[in-house]
């Protein structure tokens, strides 16, 4: 049987189209409040249409002893130009972008998941050092 893992891509062949980009401080401390920005399409924009979008993104933390991951946090896009005119001729688009406010305890991951209406599940993670 297959691994929900098995479906989750890294690696975009057009450079950042569809994998999580995370931002955060270059520096951070310890049980300090800080922000983590996750967004999807930052180098190359990646389409908001009704056909074809970014339906969310998700947050999670794995602490540096590996024990437990944590559920950080989701943010879900919901608009993406639908109309009861017909698609792309509604006035509202909700880009793919969320903003975290973290505080952590210890040195850590945090892994990003996104997922695409058309291409799937995407992942990044990035290593928390204090």
């Amino acid at each position: 049987m297959a691994k929900i893992n098995e479906f989750i891509k890294t690696d975009d062949f057009k450079k950042e189209k569809h994998v999580p980009v995370i931002e955060l401080p270059m520096q951070v401390k310890a049980g300090e409040e800080f922000e983590v920005r996750v967004s999807v399409g930052k180098e190359i924009k990646h389409p908001n249409v009704t056909e074809h979008f970014i339906a969310w993104i998700e947050l999670f933390y794995n602490s540096s002893d590996g024990k437990t991951v944590y559920h950080l946090g989701k943010s879900e896009f919901l608009s993406h130009g639908e109309s009861v005119e017909g698609p792309n001729k509604g006035p509202a688009h909700t880009e793919p972008s969320a903003t975290f406010k973290v505080k952590l305890e210890k040195p850590g991951l945090l892994v990003a998941i996104s997922y695409c209406n058309i291409h799937g599940l995407w992942e990044n993670s990035v290593e928390v050092k204090f």
